[in-house]
């Protein structure tokens, strides 16, 4: 395995962490200058009171809105500006194995200390948030996030457990998730089941006619990546005229750092919602 260590940082000054691709990652003991390649990660960095040590983000770091202008842009999820990151010179980076993109991480690796995440279930999203809390000395913070989710899984009040859902994030072409990544943690945490099989891929393309034929019990219309409206229920509705149909809020199914936290409630909400849809 390789160690990264910071540039110029003593021995006694830092300390060693294992992410979540196995790479052994020297960073700082209190990490000062923190760059976050990730949305949902960015987020979790705030909410972990970290807002002076965060110098860097991504374009698509909405969260918290009031941050979002008060720092440095350093490009996209695929697309980071090398020369942006090296301005703002990093004790830390934090970034994902699937949201960025393989050959501009490994560039940061040969320059500084790169922690990645890779997350597929609900509990790697969970120790990331430990790890991450570990990282920056925020564990009693990072703890009761993790625990907040606690206690969802086999809500023995769930009316909707076993039932079928197909979970769609694209439109021309239709695109859903399919069953081996985060979103289809969140799903089983409700207790649906995803119609999708492995075959099909981690985010199959479908056609109209392969919809009507998988007919699910619900059909979820996420709000991101693609911004589905009302509108667009009521076209699915043709194609699938026996599912219920309904728009659910996409970053709570895919934002896997403190949004967790919103996400019960949210849950639980929405399964009200789908008993009541006659």
């Amino acid at each position: 395995m390789n160690v990264i260590a910071p540039n110029s940082m003593p021995e006694s000054m830092t300390k060693n962490m294992t992410d979540q691709i196995g790479r052994v990652v020297t960073v700082p003991h209190s990490p000062k200058r923190i760059i976050s390649l990730v949305p949902s990660q960015t987020e979790l960095l705030y909410d972990l009171g970290l807002s002076d040590e965060v110098v860097g983000q991504t374009l698509f770091c909405i969260h918290p809105a009031e941050m979002r202008d008060l720092k440095p842009l350093v490009g996209g999820t695929k697309n980071v500006k090398i020369d942006r990151v090296d301005a703002l010179n990093p004790d830390l980076i934090i970034a994902n194995k699937e949201e960025n993109d393989k050959a501009q991480i490994e560039a940061l690796m040969k320059k500084y200390p790169v922690w990645v995440s890779n997350i597929k279930t609900l509990d790697d999203a969970l120790q990331m948030v430990k790890q991450v809390g570990l990282i920056v000395n925020k564990s009693k913070e990072a703890d009761s996030i993790h625990h907040s989710f606690n206690g969802f899984k086999n809500n023995p009040t769930n009316s909707i457990k076993g039932k079928s859902v197909l979970y769609l994030i694209w439109r021309k072409p239709w695109m859903c998730a399919g069953n081996d990544n985060f979103i289809n943690e969140m799903l089983l945490s409700m207790g649906l089941l995803n119609i999708t099989t492995k075959k099909m891929g981690r985010y199959p393309e479908l056609s109209n006619h392969e919809i009507t034929s998988l007919n699910p019990d619900f059909i979820f219309l996420s709000s991101e990546p693609y911004p589905f409206k009302e509108k667009h229920v009521d076209e699915l509705q043709q194609i699938c005229p026996k599912s219920k149909i309904v728009l659910v809020d996409g970053e709570l199914f895919s934002w896997y750092g403190s949004r967790l936290q919103h996400s019960i409630n949210y849950f639980n909400k929405l399964i009200e919602q789908l008993n009541s849809i006659k």
